[in-house]
C-alpha cells in the first residue's frame, strides 16, 4: 500500500458539506462520512487537524446584508463553527478516534482553548485536533483560518473537502459545461483570475507560507485517503513556483 505522502495535515470542511443536500443543518449520515474518513487517515499515523466552517448554521456575511453589525455577525458565525465542531467530535469518539476541539474564543466549558504547543502535543498523541471559532476576530473566513493554523502547526498540505466540486474549474461547471478542470495551479492563476478556490486572504498566506493546496471531493469514499497517499486527485494548488 506504500507510506503515506503526508506526515501532518490540514482538513478544511464548508459547513455546507455537513449539511448534504439539504443545505442546513448536521445530516448525521454525512458527519459519519467524514468521521469515517478521518479515522481512515488517522489509523495510518496520519496527524490530523481539522477547521469546520458554520455556513450550514449562520453566514456572517448574510448577517451583515440584513443590516446587522458584521462584527457581530461574524462572532456568530464563529458560533455556529463550535457547534459543528463539537458534532464532529462526537461522530470521531463514536468511532473510537480521541479527538480535542480548540476554540479561538474562551469557553473553558465546552472545548480547550487555541493553544499552538498544545495543539501539536496532540497531534503527536495521534489524536485528532479540530480548531472551531475561526480566527477568533471578525472579517476572517474560516479558509483563513484553516490557512493560519496550518502555517502555525507547520502542516505540510491544506486538504479542501468539498461536497459538490471534485477540484478546480474554469467556471462553474453546474452552469457552463465548457468549464475546464485545473489539474495543477499556482496561487498566483488563483488570485489573478480570481478562482472562487479561497478567499485572497487565505491564498496569499499559503502562498507566502509555501503551503499546497489539494481540492477535491470527500463524497467518494476514500477519497481523503488518496489525497494523503498521494495520490492524483482534484486539483493542486502550488505554493511557490
Amino acid at each position: 500500500m506504500g507510506n503515506p505522502k503526508y506526515k501532518r495535515v490540514v482538513l478544511k470542511l464548508s459547513g455546507e458539506a455537513l449539511a448534504g443536500n439539504e443545505g442546513f443543518g448536521i445530516k448525521p449520515a454525512v458527519i459519519k462520512s467524514i468521521a469515517e474518513q478521518v479515522k481512515e487517515v488517522a489509523e495510518l499515523g496520519v496527524e490530523v487537524a481539522v477547521v469546520v466552517g458554520g455556513g450550514n448554521i449562520w453566514r456572517g456575511k448574510v448577517g451583515s446584508e440584513m443590516g446587522m453589525d458584521r462584527a457581530t455577525a461574524d462572532y456568530m458565525g464563529m458560533l455556529a463553527t463550535v457547534m459543528n465542531s463539537l458534532a464532529l467530535q462526537d461522530s470521531l469518539e463514536q468511532l473510537g478516534i480521541e479527538t480535542r476541539v480548540q476554540t479561538s474564543i474562551d469557553m473553558r466549558q465546552v472545548a480547550e482553548p487555541y493553544i499552538r504547543r498544545r495543539a501539536i502535543r496532540h497531534l503527536e498523541k495521534n489524536r485528532v485536533v479540530i480548531f472551531a471559532a475561526g480566527t477568533g476576530n471578525p472579517y476572517f473566513s474560516t479558509d483563513t483560518t484553516a490557512a493560519l493554523r496550518a502555517a502555525e502547526i507547520e502542516a505540510e498540505v491544506i486538504l479542501m473537502a468539498k461536497n459538490n466540486v471534485d477540484g478546480v474549474y474554469s467556471d462553474d461547471p453546474k452552469i457552463n459545461k465548457d468549464a475546464v478542470k485545473y489539474d495543477q495551479l499556482s496561487y498566483l492563476d488563483v488570485l489573478k483570475e480570481g478562482l472562487g478556490v479561497m478567499d485572497s486572504t487565505a491564498s496569499s498566506l499559503c502562498m507566502d507560507n509555501d503551503i499546497p493546496l489539494i481540492v477535491f471531493s470527500f463524497t467518494e469514499k476514500g477519497n481523503v485517503k488518496r489525497a494523503v497517499m498521494g495520490e492524483q486527485i482534484g486539483t493542486l494548488v502550488r505554493g511557490k513556483e
